[in-house]
């Protein structure tokens, strides 16, 4: 009998999330353990064997296994990938550093500009010219080619190649045929060609592309082959499948090949999650709020999808400053992460006096003082302990038992003290610093969208998100709170109705009356044919893809563009008024007016490639033979506004669809704790949902 069982796991900063369904078995189970930063996938495979014994079931039953993972963008941030070299064309060598020539913080006399992945010695200059429409200006230089390679990698001991030529977007014949004289002299050398990873119009961003590719590329490589002989180690035979940032599911060949696409892997699977359980509730407009052990994630889902954009900066010098870090040409989600999450550490800055939290997180080594792993900073979980959120000996379930009297100690020694206030006291500053700090960004990510946040309703999951959202939906005026069963490691569930997905680009820049609408459409039966296999390498049925096409139009003469609608992937100019009609609707939504009379241009060609995302059934329990409601303990609980309540503390499993009760209380479930505040009615909807409406 085939395999049906599949398994999202998630390797966050904190915690390894694993949700487990197999759908003949109608079985759904969870579970939850701390990272390994050492070697995450030590964490996956402890946690793969755990959850399988658990369910009573054998690697061999695993149909598939989906992973997301942070490596990348903690490769960059950290600066620990490969070395890399570039050959660049002729005079142009030095775009990385000159970028866009605009200063990110116009007042800082001693600004640090983002770090380069390449240094100037490894950057080495090819005499090669194509013009912007692809005429031939200078041949490519082929013994330079191969003399720079030579000399970069058996002199300069790099570990990896970038190539990145000027309009390469609009014809790659020379960078395909400089790929081609490297891997004839080394064929097992990571080589990166701009062309392949983001065919896309401007150089400075499609270079830095290239090169971080590049320099991820070894170490992902490793990772993902290590990753694939562990598992089969154990006796599981199954496909191995990675979620890309743009929150679609792809094969672990894409994932080696280019990835960078999985720098926002991790947390776009949180946002797929929200997507689902809105579709589930009926929720057309949503924020998913996700808050885990190392930071808190917002993002919009309208109309059952999350925002996607396509550019994306990793390893900022300031993490909130926009073009303080390098660009990106890849589909991501559309969310804003902070460092807010369970690890955060709170301290007194000596020379204000002021209290601060995060962005820096005590993660899994050595954690929260409250975990007695080593931790003596006190952090945002720490704070919750105190003020009676959290159960010490309830802990993931009673597996790992929190220590609140060295928690109150270190409060009493550090922060209270500094500050002179009682520990209870500290810990609410800690809960309101961290708790505004995620509203003031998610009004921030809202209104930069021109979105009303009363007008949406909060969707939470995450370790520390149901501990927080009542208070954060508070603050935002936000109305209704729904978090949903297993909300602790909801961001592996995404993984597992998550689709196969892929977004295809090419830069081809003409104004609409002027376009050669036989290139256009070449262009699409391309990418169409490149997103159909690689999704039926991630194991889409070939019937069910869907293809969207879309441009990036501007008028002529602006700097940025915006998405339009296309009808089809075979245009001609029949299409035009429809197309022009798309592309007024677009701008007007985002500028609020039209500018009737200044032609308009495309310059960048996108597809989506898509096919159906696997539905889990929730909340099958039928209520009826559900015992009467009752909650298992009381605990008081310390609010801002509201002083000490006792609280009755429920039993998140024995909920059943249609119970209702309300707030004061705490739902208690293995992996996380919802704190209801006062003033709110609690129902449990048909998919075993809390549903929290504050008054």
């Amino acid at each position: 009998m085939a395999a049906t069982a599949r398994l999202g796991v998630d390797v966050g900063g904190t915690f390894t999330d694993l949700v487990l369904h197999d759908p003949r078995r109608d079985l759904v189970h969870t579970g939850k353990l701390l990272t390994t930063p050492e070697d995450p996938a030590a964490a996956i495979i402890e946690g793969t064997e755990r959850i399988l014994r658990e369910a009573g079931l054998t690697p061999a039953d695993l149909h598939s296994i989906v992973h997301g993972t942070t490596l990348v963008t903690n490769t960059i941030i950290e600066r620990t990938g490969a070395k890399v070299g570039l050959l660049a064309t002729a005079g142009f060598r030095d775009s990385l550093e000159i970028g866009r020539e605009i200063r990110y913080d116009l007042y800082d006399l001693f600004l640090e500009p983002p770090p380069t992945l390449v240094p100037r010695h490894l950057r080495r200059e090819i005499p090669e010219r194509l013009s912007f429409e692809g005429e031939l200006l200078l041949p490519l230089g082929e013994a330079a080619v191969a003399r720079e390679a030579r000399d970069l990698v058996e002199r300069e001991g790099v570990e990896a190649l970038a190539v990145a030529f000027l309009h390469s977007y609009r014809d790659a014949r020379h960078e395909r045929r400089a790929g081609e004289i490297i891997r004839a002299l080394y064929p097992a050398l990571p080589l990166t060609l701009s062309a392949e990873v983001a065919p896309e119009i401007r150089e400075y961003e499609r270079t830095s592309t290239a090169c971080a590719n590049a320099y991820v590329m070894p170490r992902m490589r490793r990772y993902l082959e290590r990753l694939e002989t562990e598992l089969a180690r154990i006796g599981f035979d199954g496909r191995l499948y990675v979620m890309l940032s743009g929150g679609g599911i792809a094969a672990v060949r894409e994932a080696k090949q280019f990835p960078i696409r999985l720098v926002e892997s991790g947390p776009a699977a949180g946002a797929m999650a929200a997507a689902f359980l809105a579709r589930l509730a009926g929720l057309d407009r949503v924020v998913s709020y996700d808050m885990g052990g190392t930071t808190a994630k917002m993002c919009l889902v309208e109309d059952g999808a999350p925002d996607h954009k396509f550019d994306f900066e990793a390893g900022r010098v300031r993490r909130f400053v926009k073009g303080s870090g390098l660009p990106l040409k890849v589909s991501v989600v559309d969310m804003i992460e902070i460092g807010a999450g369970g690890g955060s550490i709170a301290r007194v800055e000596p020379g204000s006096g002021l209290m601060k939290v995060g962005p820096r997180s005590a993660g899994a080594v050595p954690g929260p003082v409250c975990y007695g792993r080593g931790g003596t900073e006190p952090c945002v979980t720490d704070a919750d302990l105190v003020l009676g959120r959290l159960d010490p000996d309830y802990f993931l379930g009673g597996e790992m038992a929190l220590d609140p009297d060295r928690v109150r100690r270190a409060f009493e020694s550090g922060i209270a003290a500094h500050l002179g206030l009682g520990v209870t006291d500290a810990a609410l500053g800690v809960q309101r610093i961290v708790d505004e700090t995620m509203a003031a960004a998610t009004r921030m990510h809202l209104a930069e969208k021109g979105r009303d946040p009363r007008r949406y309703t909060l969707v939470a999951f995450g370790g520390a998100g149901p501990a927080h959202a009542w208070n954060l939906a508070r603050l935002l005026k936000i109305r209704r709170v729904v978090v949903p069963l297993g909300a602790g490691v909801a961001s592996a569930l995404g993984f597992l109705v998550a689709p196969p997905a892929t977004d295809m680009v090419r830069s081809h820049v003409g104004r609409l009356e002027r376009l050669d609408w036989g290139a256009v459409n070449a262009l699409f039966a391309g990418m169409a044919a490149e997103g159909r296999q690689l999704l039926e390498e991630a194991g889409a049925d070939p019937a069910a893809i869907a293809l969207r096409p879309t441009a990036d139009m501007r008028h002529v003469g602006q700097g940025f563009e915006v998405p339009v609608a296309l009808p089809g992937i075979v245009l001609s100019a029949m299409n035009l008024p429809a197309i022009r009609d798309a592309f007024f609707a677009s701008y007007r939504t985002r500028f609020g007016r039209t500018v009737e009379d200044v032609p308009i241009e495309a310059l960048t060609w996108r597809l989506a490639c898509t096919a159906p995302g696997q539905d889990i059934r929730l909340g099958a329990e039928d209520a009826a033979d559900a015992a009467p409601l009752a909650p298992r303990a009381r605990r008081s609980v310390t609010f801002e506004g509201h002083g000490v309540r006792d609280c009755p503390v429920y039993d998140r499993y024995a909920l059943r669809p249609g119970m209702e009760f309300d707030g004061p209380a705490l739902v208690e479930e293995r992996e996380s704790t919802c704190v209801i505040g006062p003033d709110t009615r609690v129902t449990v909807d048909a998919h075993r949902n809390l549903v929290l409406d504050l008054a």
